[in-house]
């Protein structure tokens, strides 16, 4: 049966292409392979499938019975072999993941639907906060981080960068002035504790020269939530990506401090365990952050 397919596949793809040596280089066979199909399968039938001259081949009355016949079956049975393999293939599992829940509550909660539809067979556990060392413990595949990342247990991938802002309120400016970079050391800050250096930062003006700062930490907290919250009560100046106060800054309930400064840009990471092999759920999930979130 599957010699006799092999025969049958070279012999459709001679009546398509009008060649031998087409149907050779389709079906990546020699020319001598092909002809041997052809004529086993015509001794096999005890009849004449094509008529061969110097300028063309052409089918037989029984080859084109022949060809009308079997081009249906063997795109029916090619259709069989793609949907048997696309459900071997299918994606499926148990994917545990983990963002901050700022980030993850704006940007990847609302893609979850669609990536539930898309890969109905991965079951997702998602967490918020968790740390890095949850991947070691095999608890989670996955943790999207915000900033630079140093450790290298991990490997990573690049989703994006996002935009960070020096924030504080009117009131709070209005009791300690920032006229220049040098004032922000002298002033009360509320410092992001995931961080190294969080009250230490190179801020750049139009031309791109660069002031080191380094504030005083009066409060802190290692949720951009907490530290948000503090600074629209007039605690301190802070840090905090853009895209989280831009409603406040429309509002008036927080200004960006020397606005003709910017602090570096930060990259959004993917983190996962550093193994030979990345699971199928794992990599089908960045690269749909990658389509939908990638810069």
């Amino acid at each position: 049966m599957h010699t006799h397919l092999n025969r049958v596949q070279t012999f459709l793809a001679i009546a398509e292409l009008g060649s031998f040596t087409k149907a050779a280089s389709h079906l990546n066979l020699s020319r001598a392979m092909v002809s041997l199909h052809i004529k086993a399968l015509e001794a096999a039938l005890s009849t004449s499938l094509l008529l061969r001259n110097s300028r063309a081949v052409t089918l037989t009355e029984a080859g084109q019975s022949f060809y009308n016949e079997f081009k249906t079956i063997v795109a029916d049975i090619d259709t069989a072999f793609d949907r048997v393999l696309h459900r071997t293939n299918r994606v499926s599992g148990t994917l545990r993941i983990s963002s901050t829940s700022e980030y993850g509550e704006r940007f990847i909660l609302p893609l979850i639907p669609l990536f539930a539809e898309r890969y109905p067979d991965i079951r997702l556990c998602y967490d918020f906060n968790s740390s890095l060392n949850d991947v070691l413990a095999d608890r989670l595949d996955l943790v999207v981080r915000l900033g630079n990342l140093a450790d290298s247990a991990f490997k990573s991938r690049k989703l994006a960068d996002y935009e960070i802002v020096l924030v504080a309120t009117e009131g709070f400016l209005l009791r300690y002035p920032v006229k220049t970079p040098q004032d922000l050391n002298a002033v009360p800050w509320i410092a992001n504790s995931n961080l190294l250096a969080p009250t230490q930062w190179v801020l750049r003006d139009g031309v791109g020269e660069a002031v080191e700062i380094n504030g005083s930490r009066h409060f802190q907290s290692n949720s951009s939530t907490a530290i948000r919250s503090m600074t629209l009560s007039s605690l301190g100046v802070s840090v905090l990506p853009a895209w989280m106060v831009e409603d406040d800054r429309a509002r008036g309930h927080l200004v960006r401090v020397l606005p003709e400064y910017s602090l570096p840009s930060q990259p959004i990471s993917l983190v996962f365990a550093d193994t030979p092999h990345l699971p199928p759920k794992s990599r089908v999930f960045i690269d749909f952050l990658l389509a939908h979130l990638g810069s």
